[in-house]
């Protein structure tokens, strides 16, 4: 099973993706559609930045987005199109991803192995606590992926990664 410091390591490693990912990046650069069935590097950010609340939940901390704002991103819900009053600015987004970054970084390493082994509410049924964390990382590595063809959608033409 992974470790707390492990976790925390690779949810670091996340956030200087996503931060070499949206480098030079405007909010409009971000809105812009892949040419197939997909979402935009806004909607990317957005969800795992609701991922990322889902996982303050998990560890009993306060989340970062109210449940209306977390509908807006959240699974299942409807791509972003175009910028609205619903459609939070790239800098709001990177914003709340940092700070998901820093509240995790102070809870994870107080965590035992029997912390991680409580039981807890997974996706579909009761999972340990570590399980339920180590699922959150999976799914936000799976969007991580995104972000670097939807960089080059912006027009980028470069090499992060």
């Amino acid at each position: 099973m992974i470790t707390a410091e492990e976790l925390l390591e690779a949810f670091e490693r996340n956030w200087g993706i996503i931060q070499a990912q949206t480098k030079g990046l405007s909010h409009e650069q971000c809105l812009l559609q892949p040419p197939f069935r997909g979402n935009c590097m806004n909607w990317v950010l957005g969800h795992i930045a609701d991922t990322r609340n889902d996982l303050l939940k998990a560890l009993n901390e306060e989340p970062l987005m109210n449940p209306e704002e977390s509908a807006r991103y959240g699974y299942e819900s409807e791509p972003v199109c175009a910028d609205g009053q619903d459609v939070f600015p790239l800098e709001r987004l990177l914003g709340m991803i940092r700070q998901s970054q820093e509240r995790i970084g102070v809870v994870l390493p107080r965590m035992s192995a029997a912390d991680f082994q409580r039981l807890v509410q997974g996706h579909r049924r009761e999972i340990t606590l570590g399980n339920r964390l180590f699922d959150l990382y999976f799914h936000e590595t799976y969007h991580m992926g995104q972000t670097e063809l939807l960089r080059q959608l912006a027009g980028t033409d470069d090499k992060v990664i």
